[in-house]
């Protein structure tokens, strides 16, 4: 009989799901490294919060673990490498949260709406200052949502609810799904000049860092009202302060900070401004909702081997691993680099599959290149859910397969359909094993997506990869490896270099700003 540990304290229907499903369990809180580290060996399972930290130290002594699971989303707890290092699953719980989360930003915006806690705190002290607090009513205002996945659009949902007007704006949101959510899909400027409240529902990545930054914070309309029950770092708080103290931001509600806990800001004490310690996911009914998903998962992979919402391992029977690894690791990057490159919304995603490729299962690439895609934009996405994340952004998702080869032995093309047309890549392995890319938009190419790169396209002239050249050498930036491809000379060309060092804001425009360059973007794998 498989046998869990719960190890920190969690609703006890979780120990009562695993008991029925035949799994034993041990409820054993509080215990230090040291004593998790001498009792983890007589188990198959590790049930956790936020508490428990799943070091290497501690997975190098569970010599029967095979699964972790994280009553929750954050897994920052965790070692993934090391895990997978030793074959052990890691599951999370990425939905349990949702409607907590939502209904939290709702809280915040009726707080800052009618001055709740400044208003509290006066009548509290025995001042009764009934004509100091003059609030603003919900009904009829805009409501700006950023990030419109699975917790924005319940937001939405509750502002409709409110007869609130919602404008959105996410670059994965379709017409159709803006339709369908009852909201307007606007660009973000068009969003911060109208909304009288903004509320973020986007992961922290390095497209969304700061996007209410000072420049964009000057963008909004006069006496906007902002919520962030999202990621810390998704908001510049210097430039909240500012705009705050001006008065220019009618109010902010915080619930996330940069640095966690925050235990002191610039921001408080900030006259309207109210701040919670992140409590999105704080009530009864999500902490049940985790604990008991966390249970069903981990039970389900314990006793019949079903993965479910695992962060380090695909759909996969023991027989197919080996053979489709390679190809899953060349999907994932594809799909990464599509959706790094490509703009704007995009409501179809096809994955074509030529040669030897044809001939495996095409749901775990098909699952991988969706993971790729999709984790440029949201951190929660993992083999198991990212096809159920594409259809709740009104992606298609088509699968097309040609057993004939053509210039290659085994290829995997990745196209998406967005306003400006058909975007492609293609890649394929050398070796059976080594991933390459071989076309990149209808240029021909040759690269390895690995790590830090810098992707350029400029007007084909002689001496520009001198100058491109010149100018990473000034910036201190070091080269490692060189791909160029183009149509025809004295076209379009484009470049792909890896690099050692981060690509900057600072470099790009320093690239930008080099003669005959019309675009330059820093990729990540």
């Amino acid at each position: 009989m498989p046998k869990v540990l719960i190890s920190d304290k969690m609703d006890p229907k979780a120990a009562q799901i695993f008991r029925e499903r035949g799994v034993e369990v041990d409820e054993i809180t509080g215990k230090t490294p040291d004593e998790l580290k001498a009792m983890i060996g007589q188990y198959d399972g590790l049930a956790i919060r936020s508490s428990t930290k799943v070091t290497k130290d501690i997975l190098e002594a569970a010599t029967n673990l095979k699964v972790v699971g994280r009553a929750g989303i954050g897994v920052d707890n965790v070692d993934i490498p090391a895990a997978s290092a030793k074959g052990v699953v890691v599951m999370n719980t990425p939905f349990g949260n949702s409607i907590t989360t939502a209904e939290h930003a709702i809280a915040l915006m009726f707080a800052l709406a009618r001055d709740l806690p400044e208003a509290d705190r006066s009548t509290q002290a025995g001042k009764w200052e009934k004509n100091r607090f003059m609030g603003v009513e919900v009904t009829g205002k805009t409501l700006g949502l950023i990030g419109a996945g699975n917790i924005g659009s319940i937001v939405a949902d509750r502002a409709l609810g409110l007869k609130m007007k919602v404008v959105a704006y996410d670059p994965f949101l379709t017409e159709e799904r803006a339709i369908e959510l009852g909201v307007q899909k606007v660009t973000l400027d068009e969003l911060l000049a109208r909304a009288d409240f903004i509320t973020l529902h986007t992961p922290l990545t390095d497209q969304t860092r700061n996007i209410l930054s000072a420049e964009n914070l000057a963008k909004t309309k006069k006496g906007v009202r902002i919520i962030n029950c999202a990621r810390g770092g998704l908001i510049d708080e210097a430039a909240l302060k500012q705009g705050l103290d001006s008065g220019h931001i009618g109010g902010a509600a915080l619930d996330v900070f940069v640095t966690e806990p925050a235990k002191e800001s610039p921001l408080f004490g900030t006259p309207n401004f109210i701040s919670t310690p992140h409590l999105g996911a704080s009530t009864t009914e999500a902490q049940v909702n985790v604990a008991i998903q966390v249970a069903e998962q981990m039970a389900d992979y314990l006793v019949s081997g079903g993965v479910t919402n695992a962060l380090n391992m695909p759909s996969l029977t023991a027989e197919e691993a080996p053979k489709l690894k390679p190809y899953m690791s060349l999907a994932e990057k594809l799909g990464s680099l599509v959706g790094q490159l490509a703009h704007g919304a995009i409501d179809r995603i096809s994955i074509h599959m030529e040669g030897a490729a044809a001939e495996l299962n095409p749901k775990p690439l098909t699952s991988a290149v969706l993971k790729g895609f999709l984790g440029t934009q949201t951190d929660t996405v993992n083999m198991v859910n990212a096809p159920l994340l594409a259809r709740e952004r009104g992606m298609e998702v088509r699968e097309i397969r040609t057993e004939r080869e053509g210039d290659y032995h085994t290829l995997l093309r990745v196209s998406v359909r967005t306003a400006d047309g058909e975007r492609s890549v293609a890649g394929t392995l050398f070796g059976d094993q080594a991933a390459r890319l071989v076309e990149l938009f209808g240029i021909k190419v040759e690269a390895d997506l690995t790590g830090a790169m810098l992707y350029v396209v400029n007007e084909d002239a002689p001496g520009f990869i001198g100058r491109l050249g010149t100018t990473l050498g000034e910036a201190g930036v070091n080269i490692g490896t060189f791909h160029l491809g183009r149509r025809q000379a004295g076209g379009e060309a484009v470049l792909l270099l890896s690099v050692d060092q981060p690509v900057t804001a600072e470099l790009l425009a320093t690239v930008k700003a080099l003669p005959g360059v019309k675009t330059a973007m820093g990729l990540r794998f």
